[in-house]
């Protein structure tokens, strides 16, 4: 495997789409085109009193494997 192997692609940096609810106390869960496929990951606001609702895109600001994201409004 390369640095550019595909397979070890990460989330961190790229835009997902809120699959549900995002909010401060709760789970939350993205989806993320990545690997040639689209995952789903956990998600949580990267700050505190953020919420992203259903179908909000946000961007991924940190990546704890296996399959947990901290977001952020995909603009700002």
């Amino acid at each position: 495997m390369t640095a550019s192997d595909p397979t070890q692609a990460t989330p961190h940096g790229r835009t997902a789409f809120v699959t549900a609810r995002v909010a401060e106390g709760t789970t939350g869960e993205v989806t993320v085109a990545i690997r040639g496929g689209t995952e789903a990951f956990i998600a949580y606001p990267a700050f505190p009193g953020e919420t992203f609702e259903v179908g909000s895109t946000v961007l991924v600001m940190d990546y704890a494997p296996p399959r947990t994201v901290r977001v952020v409004a995909a603009e700002r």
